[in-house]
């Protein structure tokens, strides 16, 4: 991965805590880690833990940010949120995945989307 990527990358994730804060998101962690995938971040909406994968491109020759959360990327975000939630004993919270789409993150006027419940678990993962 190039630096310019990693900069695009980063500034896409400093947009998007941006346009959460301004939702009314409180933001509890950034890139929190696990040894079964990583959680670009991780906040709380109205009393419901919500986690946050962000996707941003300059362009849309590869298609549409949102495109890039397939079922794969749905079951890493889902495994490592599952040890989130068992670290911090927050089985009995409300949870949700939303996903935040950033077109032209490079842009003077990038596009933001918010998808609020973009997916759930698959029943393998439930509690």
């Amino acid at each position: 991965m190039t630096f310019a990527r990693l900069d695009s990358g980063k500034k896409g994730e400093l947009l998007a805590e941006a346009f959460l804060k301004s939702k009314g998101y409180k933001i509890i962690a950034r890139n929190y880690r696990t040894r079964l995938g990583e959680l670009d971040m991780i906040g709380e909406d109205k009393g419901c833990v919500v986690f946050i994968e962000v996707r941003s491109a300059n362009s849309l020759r590869f298609g549409s940010p949102l495109c890039t959360v397939n079922r794969k990327k749905q079951s890493r975000i889902a495994k490592a949120s599952l040890a989130y939630i068992k670290k911090y004993g927050l089985q009995y919270k409300d949870c949700r995945f939303d996903v935040i789409s950033i077109e032209g993150v490079d842009s003077p006027d990038p596009k933001i989307d918010l998808i609020r419940d973009a997916f759930e678990l698959d029943a393998q993962y439930r509690y």
